[in-house]
């Protein structure tokens, strides 16, 4: 009998100690209003904003701007929850509500390219003496510049920005001499339109001949501290469907290609599959997004300290899980 009980409480104790290592953490529902800028920054979280429907706890309400000042505007009164924006305006909104959000995950590197007609040119040093138009004036696309144009001594190009890429796009289609630093997709919708446009060379293949302690780095996402601290289980989740749907980037191109243009980011699905793989999508998460954010937040900062807000955030703005 003595024997029989002790059978059962061995029995029951291993049954209770499955059923702890099968457990997961409970999440309550909730829509997070997610807000990101129309380009690569969105092309990576488009699979989960269609898939969300398979979700009965965590949904997505999206919306989509053409400008950071926008996203961020709407972070800072509470009205987004997470926002994919630039690097350095995450590090500036941080500095600006005293600690209110942190950066949870890398989403997009170097998308960045010189695009001309011009044969001469093939490096940033050929820059001197050249007018480039650029979109992202006090935006990622600014502050890269201008450090590669600084490390390279040339001091004598002058920047004219454009308000939108689609603006430099059809400059370049009248006029391919032009010279421009856009963005995927944007790069390969120009050169669709003109066939004598050509990639002359990445930003992040000049940032790495200049640095070695960085990389090039255009979005990040952030998340509001109240949300992250209420609803952490959540934000795990969000992680997880994002780095699912960054995967699916890949593996599913067609698809991807095909909600892009729904979302209104490219116009049509064939330029979108060419485009999509030269965007750099990742979702880079924990001590390895720390690393990399806070080297490429160093370099601006030593370059431009208003880049990045006026000071480098401390470290508590890194969530690394």
């Amino acid at each position: 009998m003595i024997k029989k009980c002790l059978s059962l409480i061995v029995a029951l104790c291993m049954a209770f100690m499955f059923a702890g290592c099968g457990s997961t953490e409970k999440i309550d529902p909730i829509t997070f209003k997610v807000g990101a800028l129309k380009g690569p920054t969105t092309i990576g979280i488009v699979n989960m904003i269609a898939d969300q429907e398979d979700s009965d706890d965590v949904k997505y309400d999206l919306t989509m701007a053409t400008q950071p000042s926008e996203i961020v505007a709407s972070v800072v009164k509470g009205d987004i929850d997470i926002a994919l924006i630039p690097a350095n305006a995450a590090a500036a909104v941080y500095q600006k509500t005293e600690g209110a959000v942190s950066v949870v995950d890398i989403n997009t590197l170097g998308v960045l390219y010189c695009v001309t007609g011009d044969d001469s040119i093939t490096s940033v040093k050929d820059l001197a003496g050249k007018t480039v138009l650029s979109t992202g004036q006090g935006a990622t696309p600014e502050y890269s510049l201008n450090y590669l144009l600084e490390q390279n001594g040339v001091k004598d190009c002058t920047v004219e920005f454009k308000s939108e890429a689609t603006e430099i796009a059809a400059v370049l289609k009248k006029d391919p001499t032009k010279i421009a630093v856009l963005p995927q997709p944007f790069v390969t919708v120009a050169e669709a339109a003109n066939d004598q446009l050509k990639t002359a060379f990445s930003l992040s293949d000049e940032w790495d001949k200049v640095t070695s302690d960085s990389k090039l780095i255009t979005g990040v996402t952030i998340v509001r501290n109240e949300v992250l601290e209420n609803n952490e289980a959540a934000v795990k989740q969000f992680l997880k469907d994002h780095a699912e749907s960054v995967e699916k980037v890949s593996s599913d191109l067609d698809t991807t290609a095909k909600l892009v243009v729904e979302q209104g980011i490219i116009a049509k699905e064939a330029i979108a599959r060419k485009a999509i793989p030269e965007c750099n999508i990742v979702c880079e998460t924990g001590d390895e997004m720390k690393t990399a954010l806070s080297g490429y937040l160093s370099v601006l900062y030593n370059a431009d300290k208003t880049s990045v807000g006026g000071a480098l955030p401390e470290d508590g703005f890194y969530y690394v899980g």
